[in-house]
């Protein structure tokens, strides 16, 4: 959006639409649980079943995503994970802005990612996954994010 080119940015699809059923839909539920557990984001957990366990799409197993398995489970995460990378980006520049202070590229780059997240907060509302007055602010987002 900010650059002067055009983004081809998006992941691939498996190319197989059936998965070799070596673990049923129970299976893959209760694997996911424990490797929320542990402390996985979703795109971690994929990885992992992907090159672990040969499941190329948890879709295609359960008929839903993985984000909706972890919310129907109760363990899905309160910040969507674009918007808390996203955040966590904001921050680590701050922290970088705080110690070299002229630093003029990294001051854009801050703005361009604050307008991100902006955008998304603004999806996230419109997609009621957020609450109406959740609000990101630089200065208290340290208390969203452990890091």
């Amino acid at each position: 959006m900010h650059a002067r080119r055009k983004g081809v940015s998006r992941s691939t699809k498996p190319l197989k639409s059936t998965v070799p059923l070596t673990m049923n839909t129970e299976e893959v539920e209760k694997l996911i649980v424990e490797l929320r557990a542990e402390g996985l984001s979703s795109s971690q957990i994929g990885i992992v079943l992907r090159d672990k366990y040969g499941i190329p799409s948890v879709k295609l197993i359960t008929n839903q995503s993985l984000t909706q398995m972890l919310r129907g489970q109760g363990v899905a995460p309160e910040l969507p994970e674009d918007l808390y990378n996203l955040i966590t980006k904001a921050l680590n520049l701050r922290d970088h802005l705080e110690e070299n202070s002229k630093d003029l590229h990294n001051k854009r780059a801050l703005q361009l990612t604050e307008a991100k997240i902006r955008r998304l907060v603004k999806y996230y509302k419109r997609r009621n996954v957020l609450p109406q007055d959740w609000a990101y602010r630089l200065d208290t987002a340290d208390m969203l994010i452990s890091r």
